[in-house]
């Protein structure tokens, strides 16, 4: 399976769980795949382990990934790595797939210079938000990472600390309360795609903020949503 191509125009492409059309999401495998391509950013999702280490996970359990169970806020970093994600095919059968750290994945955007696109997953305490900025600080790539995410509390620690970070407010839906807290906090949307009409599209721009949209994997689909003009898309596959 290849990646699709679309007409981007100014659109940012942005690989979900890296290229998660082609490897298992949230893998350095999918990870490196967005870098070998042509996407500007790579998204993944960080939880805090009971230890205190960032590791990249989309759920709060390992159940479906790894088969085992366990609960990634409250089991340590060391049992998490030793886990095996199951391969493409629902299979355990590659010793590569491991669930990454943060760090390995800034890392790797790094070494390709994409842009990290990091989805602060749960609640996070003030603590393990400041413990996500300072992992970007010592890897000396503060500048390139945008964060998003669906819990506001979350944003409100990040600006706490970060001033300028880059912020987007993850929304399933689209309504004026959503519109009124990014308005007020000066928050980027991050909306699913079948909640904009190009009007949306036109209002939050006129408000001065940036729309992304997830997870679009239709090329017709991408394609219009870039004719109302959104800044960015999340897929899986295209390119």
């Amino acid at each position: 399976m290849n990646t699709v191509k679309i007409e981007k125009g100014n659109g940012l492409m942005v690989a979900h769980r890296g290229v998660s059309g082609l490897e298992t999401e949230n893998t350095l495998a999918a990870f490196i795949a967005a870098g070998n391509r042509s996407y500007w950013g790579v998204e993944t999702d960080v939880h805090p382990t009971a230890d205190g280490e960032l590791i990249l996970i989309h759920d709060s359990n390992t159940k479906r990934v790894c088969g085992e169970e366990m609960i990634v806020e409250q089991t340590d970093s060391a049992v998490l790595k030793a886990l095996t994600v199951k391969d493409f095919f629902g299979e355990g059968t590659r010793s590569d797939l491991r669930l990454p750290t943060l760090r390995e994945y800034v890392r790797l955007c790094k070494k390709y210079e994409k842009i990290c696109v990091l989805e602060l997953k749960e609640r996070f305490s003030e603590e393990d938000v400041v413990r996500v900025l300072k992992t970007f600080e010592e890897e000396d790539y503060v500048d390139g990472v945008v964060y998003i995410t669906f819990h506001a509390q979350n944003l409100v620690y990040l600006r706490q600390h970060a001033p300028a970070a880059k912020a987007q407010y993850l929304s399933s839906d689209l309504n004026e309360e959503v519109f009124r807290l990014a308005v007020e906090n000066h928050y980027d949307l991050d909306l699913r795609f079948d909640r904009l009409t190009e009007e949306w599209v036109k209002r939050i721009h006129d408000a001065g903020l940036i729309v992304n949209c997830w997870t679009v994997n239709d090329k017709e689909i991408a394609e219009r949503l870039l004719s109302w003009g959104v800044d960015m898309i999340t897929t899986n596959i295209l390119e």
